[in-house]
């Protein structure tokens, strides 16, 4: 039996939210979850992304734990092929 695998095209927006995090990082050590949530905004994410955006709890993050939480809600809508995970 042949296998058909899953042709998932990437979204325009595939890699907006490494863009934002790459920017919020570039001078700070921790940023606060308004903070992602602005720039969010100011990028003009489709409706998929924003949600994920959202879904932060608030507080205040390390690169590690924005990116920990960010690709946690990618993952469980399993939009990483189509938008990208972050690092």
């Amino acid at each position: 039996m042949a296998h058909r695998g899953t042709n998932i095209q990437k979204s325009s927006h595939y890699g907006a939210l490494q863009a934002i995090v790459d920017t919020l990082f570039e001078s700070e050590e921790e940023v606060r979850r308004l903070d992602v949530v602005l720039a969010a905004e100011a990028a003009d994410l489709p409706d998929d992304l924003r949600e994920v955006v959202g879904l932060l709890p608030p507080g205040t993050y390390t690169r590690r734990r924005l990116v920990d939480q960010l690709n946690s809600s990618i993952n469980g809508h399993a939009w990483g092929q189509v938008y990208g995970t972050v690092g």
